[in-house]
């Protein structure tokens, strides 16, 4: 099985409601849709969504790094050197996660497929299915409080409560939600960077004081300040998730190190795909710090290929893997099912992905 082309498109769905965090606000699901054509015929799928605030990838240079570096040098390469293959992928160009992303889970889908095996089971074979949180964009409290219940009602056991944006009201917000929602329900507080470290420790100081019964609180400081990052953890009874903090291997390894957070989050656009991530999950393994599986505001595509890998490792413990209950339709034919919080990988080898509805070719 060779590579002789590499096609993108653009695909967009429209969301349930606004998404709404510390550093924007989207309405639709707009991606880059990647399909690695091979000599067999056999086609391999991945996605690359724009996410410009945290990866600084746009639409344009997802193109562009895939058609005028990525494809070039992936012309021609076997899929059963899986090696060989990523190698130049990673050598493609610097930098450019997100199509790296795509073309590296679309190679994997090759592979799986080329030797009949799902990716889930070529990765580890764990578990068959995870329990993701639903994301609650931030709001009023009072509208916050609302989107909680709804979020229950469709059988959610976890909440990821999005906060930063006017810090002065996060409290308000937060109390707002657990009220709304009762003790059972596990809540999760993401600041997407929104706070400064005073912030964040005298925030957090006052919900445990009101025992509000927070799981973890998400990077509350901006991504390059692990020394802030650090003293927010220290300082504070609350487990700390690093995540605009987490690009690479590396940074997982740096952040370990310095103990400058409990958990470590894994989204594929950031690491620039499996591969990388799968780096992550074995520093994260010799130190025995759990990882946490996340996603951008992607469809099922590329969520796919998140679960796959969070179903394949034990040390994945908790996933953030909202985005396609997050839309208003599903495109992707094929790949997880879906029951509420719970995502399924198929049995079908590779992702399990059959095709994708809707997309413009370029």
């Amino acid at each position: 099985m060779i590579i002789t082309n590499i096609r993108t498109g653009t695909l967009s769905v429209p969301l349930r409601k606004p998404f709404k965090t510390a550093l924007r606000t989207v309405e639709r699901l707009l991606t880059i849709v990647v399909a690695v054509d091979t000599d067999t015929g056999v086609v391999g799928f991945g996605e690359a969504p724009p996410t410009g605030p945290i990866t600084g990838d746009s639409l344009g240079s997802i193109r562009g790094a895939i058609h005028e570096y990525i494809a070039p040098r992936l012309k021609g390469k076997r899929i059963d050197n899986l090696e060989d293959t990523l190698n130049a992928l990673d050598t493609s160009c610097v930098k450019n996660g997100s199509p790296k992303a795509a073309v590296d889970m679309a190679v994997h889908d090759l592979f799986g497929k080329l030797y009949g095996i799902p990716l889930f089971k070529l990765f580890g074979g764990f578990r068959r299915k995870v329990e993701t949180d639903l994301t609650i964009s931030v709001n009023s409290p009072k509208e916050m409080a609302q989107d909680s219940l709804e979020a229950v009602q469709r059988g959610f056991r976890i909440l990821k409560i999005k906060v930063g944006l006017e810090p002065e009201l996060d409290i308000e917000r937060i109390r707002a939600v657990r009220e709304a929602v009762g003790t059972s329900v596990l809540i999760r507080v993401d600041a997407n960077q929104g706070w400064k470290v005073r912030e964040a420790v005298n925030i957090m100081k006052v919900l445990e004081k009101a025992d509000l019964g927070i799981e973890l609180l998400e990077q509350p400081v901006i991504a390059h300040d692990l020394e802030g990052l650090k003293q927010v953890k220290e300082s504070i009874a609350t487990p700390v998730l690093a995540d605009e903090s987490v690009f690479s291997a590396l940074d997982a390894e740096q952040i370990i190190a310095m103990k400058a957070a409990d958990f470590v989050n894994i989204k594929l656009m950031k690491t620039g795909g499996l591969r990388s991530a799968l780096r992550i999950c074995s520093v994260a393994e010799l130190h025995g710090v759990e990882c946490f599986m996340g996603c951008m505001m992607e469809s099922k595509l590329s969520v796919t290929a998140a679960v796959h890998l969070a179903c394949a490792k034990s040390i994945i413990t908790k996933c953030d893997l909202d985005s396609p209950s997050l839309c208003s339709q599903d495109p992707v034919r094929g790949g997880i099912s879906i029951d509420g919080p719970w995502l399924t990988v198929p049995d079908a080898p590779g992702l399990g992905i059959d095709g994708i509805d809707g997309v413009s070719w370029d």
